[in-house]
């Protein structure tokens, strides 16, 4: 069974969690302070860059005190009716059993788009209310989006673990593995990762697979690796597999996470796979897979793991033919495009929104989500009535060029 070295060697305790240890520290006294009763500030709010072991952290330390975890990401607390079900669970600080919860909302970055801010309404008054310890984890917690949560939250922040706690890290992966690493060859993977210890480790499993020794040589190609044609490479592999082993193995070559490489799956299946009955056949082996990989994150049950991988990969290969007429090339994912959007479309959008709000009388959420999709196409079609509009609205040149661009 090929399973992610991510995965495998994933934290279980807070010992084991790379680096950030005053962090960690807080993190304890926090907890401390709910064992004594309800503290001032009723949920933490961790934050840093990806890859650094903020919710690892989070599931150690559940684990290490016996709680139970209820977590959540940003696909499950879209909006504020999800929250207030999943906020519902919050509100004891023990389970029928004597066991305390812990509720984490994860990936808050996630939130986008105009529903979303009901959910990061109700996320702050569950923050102000919760009965039991909740934690809140974003790569950027100095959003705008999360100034008034912020002030009930409090803040952790995660940084990167040093070059040699990563590679301390990897020494441990290549004992268990019995593979004999030279010491330059992970102090390479080490800088490369740019304190990113998933990337790092996926770079280790990647280079030393089926290996015994891993040298500087067998590393320092790295440098120049592209990273995008790395994951087109690991694509083609799934797709276009002669057999089951082959494709599982893809997984342990991937340059992302799992649940990246989902995306990248479901991104591209239907530029690939042409025929219907086919498409339909390796869109049912990924749907189940999603069910195993909300499984795994729901229960924590992590032997559900190798269900979620190999229908993903295995499952995907075998459910076609592996024929394609012509080539498309390989697209990057959509969902994550849309995630990723920054913040200054979604300032803009406000800002068109407020002008609106002034000359229509109505709300400005009202006004993106019902009035700006017809301006769009106003001012992509009547250059004439869009100057009018402009005017009327006194929207300034980039207003105007964003709602001009076509989509």
């Amino acid at each position: 069974m090929y399973i992610p070295w991510t995965l495998k060697y994933k934290p279980k305790t807070l010992s084991e969690v790379i680096g950030n240890r005053a962090a960690i520290e807080k993190i304890l006294g926090w907890i401390r302070e709910w064992n004594r009763g309800i503290p001032k500030r009723r949920a933490l709010f961790l934050h840093g860059p990806p890859g650094v072991g903020k919710t690892v952290t989070i599931e150690a330390l559940a684990n290490d005190l016996d709680m139970e975890l209820i977590e959540s990401n940003a696909s499950d607390y879209r909006t504020a009716d999800a929250v207030r079900r999943i906020a519902g669970r919050a509100s004891e600080y023990s389970t029928l059993f004597g066991k305390r919860r812990l509720i984490l909302f994860d990936e808050l970055d996630g939130i986008t788009g105009s529903a979303d801010r009901g959910g990061v309404r109700i996320i702050t008054e569950v923050a102000r209310k919760t009965r039991c310890p909740l934690v809140l984890i974003a790569n950027n917690a100095y959003d705008p989006r999360f100034s008034t949560l912020r002030r009930h939250c409090l803040m952790v922040e995660f940084k990167k673990p040093s070059k040699t706690e990563i590679v301390r890290h990897l020494k441990r992966i290549c004992i268990h593995e019995g593979i004999e690493a030279e010491e330059s060859a992970l102090r390479f993977i080490a800088e490369r990762s740019g304190g990113d210890v998933r990337s790092a480790v996926n770079d280790l499993q990647a280079l030393a697979q089926g290996k015994r020794r891993l040298t500087y040589e067998d590393v320092s190609w790295l440098a120049g690796r592209d990273r995008k044609e790395a994951i087109f490479n690991v694509l083609r592999m799934i797709f276009y597999a002669k057999d089951a082993e082959t494709s599982r193995r893809a997984v342990n070559m991937a340059d992302v996470d799992p649940d990246m490489l989902f995306e990248w799956i479901y991104e591209n299946l239907p530029h690939q796979i042409k025929d219907p009955k086919e498409l339909a056949a390796t869109m049912d082996a990924l749907s189940k897979a999603d069910i195993y990989r909300k499984r795994v994150r729901t229960t924590q049950d992590w032997s559900l793991i190798s269900y979620f991988l190999d229908l993903m990969t295995a499952g995907v290969t075998v459910s076609w033919s592996r024929r394609a007429r012509g080539w498309t090339p390989f697209k990057f994912p959509d969902r994550i495009r849309t995630l990723s959007s920054g913040k200054g479309e979604r300032a803009i959008l406000s800002a068109i929104g407020m002008k609106i709000r002034r000359r229509c009388h109505i709300s400005s959420v009202r006004a993106i989500k019902e009035v700006i999709p017809y301006l769009k196409v106003i001012f992509q079609n009547n250059p004439e009535m869009a100057r009018g509009l402009a005017r009327w609205l006194d929207l300034d040149d980039s207003m105007v060029r964003y709602l001009s661009e076509k989509d």
